[in-house]
């Protein structure tokens, strides 16, 4: 065979396999290790906090404070410190959930429905506001690819749940391809409805971790309404009592 046949070929092959590997997604990283990275960031061997909800609604604007201690993924007690809710408690620890009510000095266990209620009329449910297990145990993840959200380039996730015990079947994460934290999120119901839209506005970095300090969410089933959640001041790697998560604490 002639040479210059010969480096026709060659040429033809580079150009084929170039052409071949221009079409597959060029990822480096699995769905799943996005995620990891993120609750990386995100979840605190402990932690404690300050901050306020500001809701939004038909009825005008309302600001309620409180303090949050936190220890892994599953354990968290949430204290209402504003004077109209003060004393007002939500612990979450494993999988239950349950609420303090100072006035009647009566603790009430969440079940079903209820843990989809909002919280003092906003935007945020129960189970959005404290957390739950990790999101790889409850839905597989799937790289839809990037996009670019505040001009930062993310990684579109897709995580369908695995099981009946989630708050939303479907949901579409924006994860920071650099930083790894989450830009933006939508909630969808069983019928492909979008629920609710999260946009993460200020992040905070402290001991290594990147995380959002400032959200609005918005429950798209009501209207004219959002919800923006400030924490105002957080430490983390605090020591916290094991006694803070219990029951015989909360009515204190």
């Amino acid at each position: 065979m002639h040479t210059a046949h010969k480096k026709t070929l060659l040429l033809i092959g580079i150009l084929l396999s170039v052409s071949m590997l221009s079409s597959l997604p060029l990822f480096a990283i699995s769905a799943e290790e996005i995620i990891r990275k993120l609750e990386e960031n995100q979840v605190h061997e402990t932690a404690r906090s300050e901050g306020k909800m500001i809701i939004n609604d038909r009825f005008g604007e309302k600001v309620t404070t409180f303090k949050s201690w936190a220890e892994g993924e599953e354990k968290t007690l949430i204290e209402f410190t504003s004077r109209q809710e003060r004393g007002q408690k939500i612990l979450r620890t494993d999988d239950e959930i349950y609420l303090y009510f100072p006035d009647a000095a009566e603790v009430i266990r969440l079940q079903g429905a209820a843990l989809r209620d909002s919280v003092l009329g906003s935007d945020m449910s129960y189970e959005d506001m404290t957390g739950g297990k990790g999101l790889l145990d409850s839905y597989r993840a799937t790289l839809l690819g990037t996009e670019k959200i505040d001009g930062q380039e993310c990684y579109k996730i897709e995580l369908k749940a695995k099981g009946r015990g989630v708050p939303y079947p479907r949901e579409i994460l924006w994860v920071d391809s650099e930083i790894f934290v989450t830009r933006r999120v939508h909630m969808f119901s069983l019928s492909e409805k979008l629920l609710k839209e999260m946009r993460i506005e200020e992040y905070r970095s402290l001991k290594g971790k990147t995380f959002p300090v400032r959200f609005i969410i918005e429950d798209k089933m009501k209207r004219n309404s959002s919800t923006e959640f400030v924490i105002e001041s957080i430490e983390i790697g605090v020591d916290i009592p094991s006694s803070r998560f219990s029951l015989e604490e909360l009515t204190w």
